[in-house]
């Protein structure tokens, strides 16, 4: 919508006065005019504020949140908050709510109570939402509260499952799915809808008759675009199909058997000569192009069924710090990798010398 400023308001009225009178300033011809067109102008503006509300592409944030839950009953995902397993060492008892932290820290709770006898495995979760609490292995070492018994504590693999609010994409991009893809009576589109529902789901494919009449399958990606961890695939079947029982107590009708299982992952290694440019180290190069490439198959999981070689080669080219680069192979070879409907490409190793 154009909203017109005082000016273009007033040369629209004066435009509509006859020429027989003056309409330079200081005339109540033009004057009256002049003072209107200043009212007019804000009331423009406020027209278009307006309008944008009703434009759902012009809405952020908590203006997009209501738009879409009001009119299509779409709801923003929010935070969850990231999960892992801690190794204490000792002998007491570690209960739940006990706190573990990193030297940065970023704390987590235990979601159990365990007996510790030399050795034991405790589960945790983080205290903050988000992707902060995805942390690597071997950085929770800290027992900011003294437990007795327990000497030492630390996280063998990195912790997961960590994932921020769903962006306004991500929610825009689910609101269109609901209008332009309607799911009705347990069609594709309603086990896409269902899927994508559950916080940390960051794609879906459904697979009808998989098995047989009245079974179907979903196969789920994590919010990273990589493949999802198995509470994720387990509270995805519990929201659509409990047990896989098709007893209809899950989203799915009465009668249709759904089983839910993430996607395989279909790792994407990467060797090749560059030559960097002047202040940069192959390490920093390295980094670069990971960063390039990661975002480069988040962008085609679930929507393309090859990784592009080319493109592969266009984003070596394109990255920071990168001069030229020559004999590049992608999984060994120079040609596109196929990627199978139930796979998804991911980062695997970049070797570059």
């Amino acid at each position: 919508m154009d909203i017109k400023t005082a000016e273009e308001i007033k040369a629209d009225i004066l435009g509509g006065i006859s020429d027989d009178y003056a309409k330079t300033e200081g005339n109540i011809t033009h004057d009256i005019p002049a003072s209107v067109s200043i009212v007019l102008e804000g009331l423009y503006g406020l027209v278009g504020t307006l309008y944008n509300k009703i434009d759902v592409d012009q809405l952020t944030g908590d203006e997009l949140t209501r738009f879409v839950k009001q009119r299509k009953g779409t709801i923003r995902k929010l935070k969850t908050y990231a999960i892992g397993e801690i190794t204490a060492t000792g002998n007491g008892t570690i209960d739940a709510g006990d706190l573990f932290e990193t030297e940065t820290g970023i704390q987590f709770e235990a979601t159990e109570t365990k007996v510790i006898s030399g050795s034991g495995a405790v589960k945790v979760r983080c205290l903050s939402g988000g992707t902060v609490g995805v942390v690597g292995a071997n950085t929770i070492k800290f027992i900011p509260v003294t437990i007795a018994g327990i000497t030492t504590v630390t996280n063998a693999q990195p912790t997961y499952d960590g994932f921020d609010d769903e962006t306004d994409d991500s929610l825009r991009t689910r609101y269109y799915e609901a209008l332009q893809i309607p799911p009705t009576s347990g069609n594709i589109y309603h086990y896409l809808k269902w899927a994508k529902e559950v916080n940390g789901v960051g794609g879906a494919k459904v697979f009808p008759l998989w098995e047989g009449d009245n079974t179907v399958k979903v196969v789920i990606i994590n919010a990273d675009m990589i493949p999802a961890s198995s509470e994720i695939v387990e509270a995805v079947q519990a929201y659509i199909d409990p047990e896989i029982s098709g007893k209809g107590e899950g989203q799915a009708p009465i009668g249709a058997y759904c089983t839910v299982t993430s996607a395989a992952a279909l790792f994407i290694n990467i060797e090749c000569d560059v030559e960097p440019v002047e202040g940069y180290t192959i390490e920093e190069v390295t980094q670069n192009i990971s960063v390039k490439i990661v975002d480069y198959l988040k962008s085609i999981a679930f929507k393309q069924n090859y990784v592009s070689y080319a493109k592969i080669g266009s984003l070596i080219f394109e990255t920071e710090g990168v001069k030229d680069y020559t004999a590049l192979l992608v999984n060994l070879g120079n040609v596109n990798i196929d990627i199978d409907d139930q796979e998804v490409a991911v980062i695997g190793t970049i070797t570059i010398s």
